[in-house]
């Protein structure tokens, strides 16, 4: 019997990120290859999670801004040593430090993951965008592919400069025995958080960072609170506590005091997906394919979302989308989804049938796993 193919997988680091996410997932859903995964800083939240399924880990200690010499030899080093047949690099830093590492080790089957759609002087790092257009000058020698996640981050990339007949797109894949409708879970946060069965409940579930704008949700929810409307809201993540004062100071300003709850960082995203009635992505840029949307629809929870990335697509419809940095219409989405829910039971119903059925026939796990096995055998 053929050893099973090894694939070695260098990543910025393992913290909670869509990136992190879909490297787990593809790992623990891939039994026919042996996968092993380099993180150029530490374990984060996904070590122990990839190691607890049988996947090794290797941490380097590495600040990737300010890659230390010694420290990319190890990673040379632990290339040559591992003897992959394929290297999987993820994100940015690890496409040009884990491509070059790689190639000095004298592996030939590498292949890049693209995450990001779009580069915003003013926005994005600009040593990200430094470090995009390097990569787009070595994407002609590094790589075999060029993976991205969305079509709005191929079409980006191309322009910046990748080489173009490299690059293709795979789109993420869900865990639908974790991510699916389920009635105990709603019920239980919305018995831990003290908020009735029948109240009208949206969130967004989403770090606090300037890409996932906040502040344009909080402003388009101080305009449904306007029209009288009683919702209450959940916003998770890093950064979304009551230690945040800047946050904390723009609720009140807004007077929204008693519709906003900040549960910060959760570990049971799809309980709160259920509880949810509503998801909302408030995004201004930078997105490629946001997880929550398509997480947020597995388990029947409808979404309104602004033109970021490939969320147009996720969503299949363009009466839930609407462009970033606009309250009034991120508003007039929310009010026009409340009054369904409120007046249209039914129709409702359909709508978090139809939720679930695209997330099943269009991005289920196994056809992600599927594609990228075949793009690293046959390219």
């Amino acid at each position: 019997m053929d050893k099973p193919k090894k694939i070695l997988h260098i990543i910025t680091g393992l913290d909670d990120g869509g990136a992190e996410g879909v490297l787990v997932r593809l790992c623990l859903h891939s039994p026919q290859f042996q996968h092993i995964v380099v993180s150029l800083k530490d374990g984060g939240k996904y070590g122990a999670v990839l190691v607890a399924g049988g996947i090794s880990v290797h941490c380097l200690g590495m600040n990737p801004g300010k890659p230390s010499l010694t420290k990319f030899f190890n990673l040379i080093h632990l290339i040559r040593s591992e003897h992959p047949d394929v290297i999987q690099t993820w994100m940015y830093h690890s496409d040009l430090l884990g491509g070059i590492a790689a190639r000095l080790a004298g592996v030939r089957r590498i292949f890049w993951g693209v995450r990001h759609s779009t580069l915003e002087k003013g926005n994005s790092k600009r040593s990200t965008i430094l470090i995009a257009h390097v990569c787009a000058l070595l994407s002609r020698w590094i790589p075999r592919r060029i993976i991205c996640c969305a079509s709005k981050a191929l079409e980006v990339h191309a322009e910046i400069g990748y080489e173009p007949f490299k690059l293709t797109v795979i789109p993420n894949g869900y865990d639908l025995t974790r991510f699916k409708p389920d009635i105990i879970l709603r019920k239980k946060i919305r018995n831990e958080l003290g908020i009735a069965q029948s109240e009208f409940l949206l969130g967004m579930v989403g770090r606090y960072n300037p890409q996932k704008d906040h502040s344009n949700l909080l402003r388009a929810l101080s305009l449904v609170a306007a029209e009288k409307v009683d919702f209450r809201c959940l916003l998770v993540g890093k950064g979304l506590s009551t230690k945040n004062d800047a946050l904390m100071a723009h609720i009140a300003e807004l007077g929204l005091c008693q519709q906003v709850l900040l549960l910060g960082p959760r570990n049971d995203v799809p309980a709160i997906m259920n509880a949810l009635d509503l998801h909302v992505l408030s995004s201004s840029f930078g997105e490629a394919f946001p997880n929550v949307v398509a997480e947020a629809m597995a388990c029947g929870t409808p979404c309104v979302t602004t033109d970021v990335g490939d969320a147009l697509e996720i969503v299949g419809r363009s009466d839930v989308c609407c462009p970033p940095r606009d309250p009034r219409l991120l508003s007039e989405l929310i009010l026009n989804m409340y009054n369904e829910w409120a007046h249209f039971s039914e129709t409702w119903r359909q709508r978090e049938i139809s939720c679930v059925e695209r997330i099943q026939s269009e991005f289920s796990i196994e056809s992600m796993v599927a594609a990228y096995e075949a793009c690293w055998l046959q390219s």
